[in-house]
């Protein structure tokens, strides 16, 4: 039996969990979730990961998520296809496309809103990307909101060996990003040729690979796409891409400083401050976003 043909659902000597992610529906649009999962919370410092896509809306039709709030983390939005409107109640006002890095730090409470922009509608358009949500330490989750865009120009760009990576956050493989974080942490999107390898930094605790196309390759297990693999703290990997190619995220960092609750889009290391949270959100004391103030998410009564 050719084991490069299966697909792993337990974990090997080089892997120590492969996480498949579960779909559901955010704006019209369905997504794949693969954090929080059952086999892990976070990941370093991500908490949250969704795969938007690949999808396309018809004409007049375009993504909808209204207004909502967020507090204790920072939403990391990054696009491989289309384009997203972001809003928040800071004020920001943003087009996201491609390579771009939208990095919104909710810190003691942000609202925010992404929707397709008007002028798409009047086609068909395409949506294919990643949110996820980086929680943020202890002595940060209640600093003041922020909003940085960061255009795909600007981010540390390495090409050789049939590899091109893109270091979208913190740091690794010898880069830098500009965007601002609250605690140590790498997150980039790798594209393989075939066959090509990638290496994993191992100055960073804690790693995972998100297989976004293409497949996989680890000590000779084939992993296809659509799939989350951690690896054990310490381990020196490099990664290859099967035959076809295959384009990867990478992401991980310095262990968290302790659990997380988490309640839809609150995340806190105090239970209470949840509670406060749900409170705020529920009687408008959250500010409203400018430019998308007449709709709004309502708090879910059962999460």
């Amino acid at each position: 039996m050719d084991l490069r043909h299966n697909i792993p659902t337990s974990p090997s000597p080089e892997v120590e969990t492969v996480i498949i992610p579960r779909a559901h529906d955010i704006g019209g649009f369905e997504v794949r979730r693969a954090l929080p999962a059952q086999q892990r919370q976070m990941v370093g410092p991500f908490i949250f990961f969704d795969q938007m896509g690949p999808g396309e809306f018809l004409t007049g039709q375009g993504l909808d998520v209204r207004p909502h709030p967020h507090i204790g983390l920072s939403t990391v939005t990054y696009l491989f296809d289309g384009e997203i409107l972001h809003r928040d109640s800071l004020g920001s006002a943003q087009p996201i496309r491609p390579g771009d890095v939208n990095w919104m730090t909710a810190g003691r409470g942000i609202a925010h809103s992404e929707r397709t922009d008007p002028a798409a509608r009047s086609h068909a358009n395409r949506l294919f990307g990643i949110q996820s949500w980086v929680a943020l330490p202890q002595v940060a989750e209640e600093r003041e909101p922020d909003f940085a865009h960061h255009p795909a120009a600007t981010l540390p760009l390495a090409e050789e060996n049939g590899l091109r990576l893109r270091l979208i956050a913190g740091t690794g493989w010898g880069l830098t990003a500009p965007v601002a974080t609250t605690s140590p942490l790498f997150y980039a999107d790798a594209v393989l040729g075939s066959n090509a390898p990638v290496p994993l930094p191992d100055e960073h605790e804690e790693r995972a690979a998100y297989i976004v196309q293409g497949a996989l390759e680890v000590a000779g297990i084939r992993f296809e796409s659509g799939r989350m693999l951690l690896f054990r703290a310490g381990d020196r990997l490099a990664l290859r891409a099967g035959p076809e190619g295959a384009r990867l995220l990478l992401l991980g960092g310095a262990a968290m400083d302790g659990p997380r609750f988490l309640f839809w889009n609150f995340v806190s290391s105090r239970h209470e401050r949840i509670e406060q949270a749900k409170a705020d959100w529920k009687a408008g004391r959250f500010a409203k976003v400018p430019g998308d103030e007449r709709e709004f998410i309502a708090l879910p009564e059962v999460r």
